[in-house]
């Protein structure tokens, strides 16, 4: 039964957002080249929670990213396909961010409005018009105002929740604390 159903996908070409993180994974464990793909689907989202993180520039956000997917592609054979993928592509960023900033021996403060226009390049559709741009800069000084009073643990699970739209239990798993720990 397995070998038809490896046979029928073969067949029928898939275009890359119908197969799974895992399925992906699999395929990639047994052809290198499927990597590629990884990194595609998760490229802009990393690139954006880092940015959110407080990883201000994006050498350093780039810098953070190829040592991520490094991690990733030598880990890759250890990863539980029982498992979340994304939880654990998450992870790996989350604690590569916190080295970055244990090198620098500081966390900086969430600076969205630094660099208000890049941030919104990063989450704007093409297609929206100058109104909604303007609320939405209006939006993100106000979100960036607070977020910076706020500390660390909150602040990380307040954007793994929010922006970027992970259940409790990734975010249980990302930053490894308690599930309860997580909750509003």
């Amino acid at each position: 039964m397995r070998m038809n159903i490896r046979r029928h996908q073969q067949e029928q070409p898939v275009s890359k957002s119908d197969v799974s993180d895992e399925t992906l994974v699999v395929n990639t464990i047994s052809d290198k080249k499927q990597f590629v793909r990884l990194i595609e689907r998760y490229e802009k989202p990393l690139f954006r929670y880092l940015y959110r993180c407080g990883v201000a520039t994006q050498e350093d956000r780039e810098d953070i990213l190829q040592n991520v997917f490094m991690n990733v592609y030598k880990n890759l054979q250890q990863f539980d396909i029982r498992l979340s993928f994304s939880s654990w592509i998450y992870r790996i960023t989350y604690n590569e961010a916190m080295t970055f900033f244990r090198k620098k021996k500081a966390r900086p403060e969430i600076r969205l409005d630094a660099n208000l226009e890049s941030w919104i390049d990063l989450v704007r559709d093409e297609t929206a018009d100058t109104s909604a741009v303007a609320r939405e800069r209006l939006s993100s000084e106000i979100i960036s105002q607070e977020l910076s009073q706020l500390t660390k643990s909150y602040r990380d699970i307040l954007v793994l929740r929010f922006f970027e739209d992970r259940s409790y239990r990734e975010i249980s798993d990302i930053l490894t604390i308690p599930m309860g720990t997580v909750y509003f």
